[in-house]
């Protein structure tokens, strides 16, 4: 039982992180510098890492409860 919490922690982290990068990856092709204003580089930084984790952890979170339900469908026969 302690084992299967223990991986499916696992795969949560590693799943969070993953998305995360592809985020920050796809989020490199735009060009905020337009959208901002100048002189503005910490705020610009920090939105530039919070919009990255916000759009992972959702990706990550839609793709961890696809699996945990496709889980859940042997339950039903």
């Amino acid at each position: 039982m302690l084992e299967n919490l223990g991986q499916q922690a696992l795969i949560n982290i590693f799943s969070h992180l993953f998305f995360i990068g592809v985020a920050f990856i796809a989020l490199q092709a735009l060009h905020f510098d337009k959208l901002l204003r100048g002189n503005r580089v910490f705020q610009a930084r920090l939105l530039y890492v919070l919009l990255t984790i916000v759009i992972g952890s959702t990706v990550s979170n839609f793709f961890l409860d696809y699996l945990y339900w496709s889980k859940q469908l042997q339950l039903l026969f």
